[in-house]
């Protein structure tokens, strides 16, 4: 992720290894179910994707690993893994309340390379002149003085 990805939602590298995963961090992380305005829905998609890259190799033993953490953590996530609903994502909006520069909305589109399916690249981006603009903007600013002063990533 570049700074400004970790800056909107959060730095994956603080976490060892193994734990930097997307659907674990908004199902058990406090900080993503208040940055979601739609947590419900954001959450869901994460887990239905996680059933549909599952259903790639089964026997994946960090997949089993996970899933097990999760049913174990996450109620909500016992029973959405329960329904098997599979989900891909490719496009859609997600509608969040950043403790930094507020209420936003970001587009985002899927990108998988020819070939490598498994790299995924995320592209955000918000609507020239909005307010979802203007919020990345001043997040973007925010970020580059956090790093120039040296403080550590969020």
């Amino acid at each position: 992720a570049n700074p400004i990805a970790t800056a909107l939602f959060t730095d994956f590298e603080r976490f060892p290894g193994p734990e930097r995963n997307y659907a674990r961090w908004i199902l058990l992380d406090a900080d993503a179910r208040a940055l979601f305005v739609d947590w419900e829905i954001q959450a869901r998609a994460a887990v239905e994707t996680l059933r549909l890259e599952s259903g790639r190799d089964p026997g994946d033993r960090a997949t089993v690993a996970l899933v097990a953490h999760l049913r174990e953590e996450s109620p909500e996530f016992g029973r959405w893994w329960s329904e098997h609903r599979v989900y891909q994502r490719t496009h859609g909006s997600k509608r969040l309340r950043h403790p930094v520069v507020g209420e936003l909305t970001v587009e985002y589109e899927t990108l998988v390379p020819p070939g490598d399916p498994d790299t995924v690249l995320f592209l955000y981006t918000t609507a020239a002149g909005s307010p979802s603009r203007e919020a990345m903007d001043l997040l973007a600013s925010w970020t580059a003085s956090e790093r120039r002063a040296g403080r550590p990533r969020r």
